[in-house]
């Protein structure tokens, strides 16, 4: 019998142990259908929803707009840091809003309105309204909150309040249970400040490492920034209500929230109350159940001993479940490899969130570069390295996308050259993957190749051609392993402000010990520039970069995409690019294929070395295409290599 109430607590332990996640998150675009639901708000005073924004002070001007409160906040409490592992939640959210003052009376502005991580549930403190914001009472707590009345917050202040040493009437600051601003910045540029009617952007984010709360501003084409040391866990309590605060005193305004979005690292969705384990039932006479709770008057204490001591360690694991949790999302994401692994690099550091977020103005379509199959590529400025950098974020449903994450991550994290992207850094944190690169300010070379309006000259292509050369030579040869690409193409060929030349995305690259040669592997590539073996045997290895190095080659020459039209044989559709010059090669007249473009501005000696070479490295036998390093050399040598004038016929069709 003991056995079976063990049996039946631990069962009921187990059924209401607290659910852990690994992140929180939510986008609300109130613009849109569908953009607001009653049951994600929560009201208080003044606030309401109405005709696609969050009005969170009075909009009826025959009820009065002055002295209005009101908060708008998320209906569920959102956990800041855990109390059993003591992990503190990095978080960033993003929001745009207007403000907008009386005009037609000429009433000088007032008050403000901000965002707030409070006590939940939210309640608006008794005479908070003018330049309390809604956020404090007037008074003591107004500058020293404790209590369930402690709030962080960033303000919008449109009213200079000199109790609370207001620098001006157009000011954001940090509010850390004080009205009085712990960090601030003026925002008063003419035409440009919170009361100029415009839509504002902001983005708001803290960084548990750090324990840096930021808040950046966008209003036009001005940005403003501020920010301050916060520890939350000090600050706090382990669960808050966000969201947002309007107050007016004797002036009209109004305080308008068109969309929010919210990411966080912890999410914990907290359990129901475990009900009180009741006594299975006896069956038998009076006389054996005293003969049994006798028993159990002795043993009980072994069961109960034993329940306490299976809580426990269930408990302690408990404790570790959010970060086992997202450890083991991390290592899924990153095809099982640890933190050392990522780590071995001595240059790329490992980047925040919220600092990624932030640097791309919350991952906005304006700073975007380009996007493709696996995820989308963000420009940014990180501040604290005072750098512009590119941003690639995987896309969150890509299997393929988390895989190439883990590979870019190992091995370009371990590469240095100076023809090689430089890899700052990455993030692996929640459910987001992003890798950040030196920001190449030409783009790639594609866009450049096919520009309608602005010819790239044939000294620049040349360079360009030898800086490939080189960077191939690095990968193949001169590091401790031998590194196969899997996608040399011209849109992964980044240009900088010089136009110098580095290759980049190394996504499908796999790692070969020297001297292996090729070895079969899943289909990876760019159609065009995949060698025709791989395709058909599914074996890939240095040679398959060289096909690929000398389709680029034969690209940058002609201007040409890997498929064009028979310029021979109209007639007859479309062919190779490699087909198509290597019979003109057969006829002497290989240069009739360079980009008509350059008019014939190219040195004769140079274009007829690349196209050649271009050939010998894409011959549709891989024994008899040259290394890179042969490839590299030949380019700078008069002699060229000798071709047959037809294209050979592939043995492994």
């Amino acid at each position: 019998m003991p056995s079976f109430q063990f049996c039946y607590l631990l069962l009921s332990t187990l059924l209401y142990l607290p659910r852990y996640s690994t992140s929180l998150s939510f986008n609300f675009d109130f613009s849109q259908p569908g953009g607001y639901n009653a049951a994600n708000f929560s009201f208080d005073g003044d606030a309401y929803f109405h005709t696609q924004v969050i009005e969170l002070t009075r909009n009826d001007r025959n009820q009065g707009l002055d002295n209005s409160v009101g908060r708008a906040s998320y209906a569920q409490p959102v956990p800041i840091w855990d109390e059993d592992s003591g992990e503190v939640a990095s978080f960033t959210t993003t929001f745009s809003f207007k403000i907008l003052r009386d005009n037609q009376n000429n009433i000088t502005a007032g008050d403000g309105m901000a965002f707030f991580l409070g006590h939940y549930p939210s309640s608006i403190p008794t005479a908070s309204g003018g330049g309390g914001l809604g956020l404090f009472s007037a008074g003591e707590n107004s500058t020293n909150a404790t209590g369930d009345n402690r709030v962080v917050a960033v303000e919008f202040d449109t009213f200079k309040n000199t109790e609370y040493k207001d620098i001006s009437d157009n000011h954001i600051g940090i509010d850390i249970n004080s009205l009085i601003s712990k960090a601030y910045t003026d925002a008063s540029v003419p035409g440009k400040n919170l009361t100029s009617g415009l839509v504002m952007s902001c983005q708001v984010s803290y960084g548990n490492s750090t324990k840096r709360l930021t808040a950046d501003l966008q209003i036009g084409d001005a940005t403003y920034h501020v920010e301050t040391s916060a520890d939350l866990r000090l600050l706090l309590s382990s669960m808050v209500a966000i969201g947002f605060s309007g107050a007016t005193g004797a002036a009209v305004e109004l305080h308008q929230v068109l969309a929010w979005s919210f990411y966080s690292t912890l999410d914990r969705a907290p359990a129901p109350p475990a009900p009180a384990p009741t006594e299975p039932p006896f069956i038998g006479d009076s006389n054996s159940r005293t003969g049994l709770k006798v028993a159990l008057g002795v043993t009980s204490s072994i069961s109960i001993l034993l329940c306490l001591a299976v809580v426990a360690l269930l408990r302690a694991l408990g404790r570790k479940h959010l970060e086992l949790a997202e450890i083991q999302l991390e290592s899924e994401a990153r095809g099982k490899l640890t933190d050392e692994d990522f780590e071995k690099g001595s240059g790329p550091k490992r980047f925040e969130y919220g600092q990624l977020s932030v640097a791309t103005k919350g991952f906005s379509e304006e700073e975007k570069l380009g996007e493709g199959g696996f995820g989308a590529v963000y420009r940014g400025f990180l501040r604290e390295l005072d750098l512009q950098v590119a941003i690639k974020r995987v896309s969150r449903g890509s299997e393929q996308g988390r895989k190439e994450y883990a590979s870019e991550v190992k091995i370009i994290s371990r590469l240095r050259h100076r023809n090689l992207v430089q890899h700052i850094g990455w993030c692996h944190q929640g459910r987001e993957l992003l890798l950040v690169y030196e920001l190449m300010s030409n783009g790639s070379l594609d866009t450049h190749l096919y520009n309608p309006v602005v010819l790239l000259t044939w000294p620049v292509r040349f360079k360009i051609v030898l800086e490939l050369g080189s960077a191939l030579l690095y990968l193949h040869q001169e590091w401790e392993q031998c590194v196969v690409h899997r996608d040399v193409k011209p849109s992964n060929i980044m240009l900088d402000a010089s136009f110098g030349a580095k290759l980049g995305d190394f996504g499908l690259a796999r790692l070969v010990d020297h001297g292996r040669g090729s070895h079969t592997t899943n289909l990876a590539g760019t159609l065009g520039y995949m060698d025709p073996e791989c395709l058909v045997t599914g074996r890939a290895g240095p040679e398959s970069d060289v096909y690929s190095f000398g389709v680029v080659l034969l690209e940058i020459a002609c201007g040409r995409p890997p498929v064009v039209l028979d310029q021979v044989h109209q007639d007859q559709g479309r062919t190779r690019l490699v087909e198509w010059v290597w019979g003109l090669y057969g006829r002497g007249s290989v240069l009739e294929a360079a980009d008509e473009r350059m008019d014939g501005e190219f040195d004769h000696g140079e274009m007829e070395r690349v196209m050649v070479v271009g050939l010998a490295c894409a011959h549709p036998d891989p024994s008899l295409r040259p290394s890179i390093r042969q490839a590299s050399v030949t380019q700078c040598e008069v002699t060229l290599p000798t071709l047959p004038e037809k294209m050979p016929t592939p043995k492994y069709t």
